[in-house]
């Protein structure tokens, strides 16, 4: 599942290597907020050649958060046993497919983790970097995760755990949906596992992240928490439960 928005220059590519990889069985959502550059357009193309390729088109919402949820739920009700999610700029790269299909296995979700021995973060400025450890250390702390990458949007997750996590419960539209994800799995007592991957930071199209976002999604982390103290951060919960 791949949320996109104005990435017509690495879709295309992107889906070819996945489509390189030959895994029996895989289905590739693109979920696209109604893109004005035409990535729509080069989904659509592909998906007359190979059928294993869909497209999502939303025009009525737009939004990393919403995407993600509504691609969830395509992913469910069309019968997937696992879903990977992961962005459509090469930062996540195909290739660490088949090792995710692997972990999981063993594990309810499996994180490719930048944070770990044999994990890299490439081609990204020191500031970037500290501003991410800085980021990671507070959403940890916060949600008492026991995870190192918290913000890694490269993800694979078991059926049961998009079902029991209440995606229609969901509170972010942006960014904060990784962070919001994480903690509702682990809320859930799910296992989690990290395996390295290298993220390499885009090199064509424009990123969507800016300082303003990331102070409203640490925000937005505060928010869950205190949603969770309150027993409203799940549909089923009561105050004071």
């Amino acid at each position: 599942m791949i949320p996109t928005y104005n990435e017509r220059e690495n879709i295309g590519n992107l889906i070819r290597e996945i489509l390189n990889l030959k895994i029996p069985d895989l289905h590739i959502v693109v979920v696209d907020d109604n893109s004005p550059d035409g990535t729509s357009g080069v989904v659509k193309n592909l998906s007359k050649e190979h059928p294993e390729v869909e497209l999502l088109l939303r025009t009525a919402e737009r939004g990393r958060g919403s995407a993600g949820i509504a691609g969830f739920k395509y992913a469910l009700e069309h019968g997937a046993d696992a879903v990977i999610e992961m962005d459509a700029d090469f930062s996540h790269h195909p290739k660490y497919i088949p090792y995710m299909l692997e972990a999981i296995q063993n594990a309810d979700m499996v994180i490719g983790s930048r944070f770990i021995s044999g994990g890299k973060d490439v081609n990204r400025g020191i500031i970037r970097k500290v501003i991410t450890n800085l980021a990671g250390i507070y959403v940890r702390v916060l949600l008492g995760l026991k995870i190192k990458d918290v913000s890694s949007g490269y993800r694979c997750f078991k059926r049961k755990v998009l079902e029991a996590i209440e995606l229609d419960s969901m509170v972010s539209t942006g960014p904060s949906i990784v962070s919001e994800v994480f903690y509702r799995a682990h809320l859930k007592g799910f296992s989690i596992k990290e395996i390295p991957i290298a993220f390499e930071d885009r090199i064509r199209g424009q990123t969507k992240l800016n300082y303003k976002i990331l102070i409203k999604t640490l925000l937005m982390v505060l928010k869950f928490k205190r949603l969770n103290k309150r027993g409203l951060l799940f549909k089923g919960n009561q105050p004071g439960d």
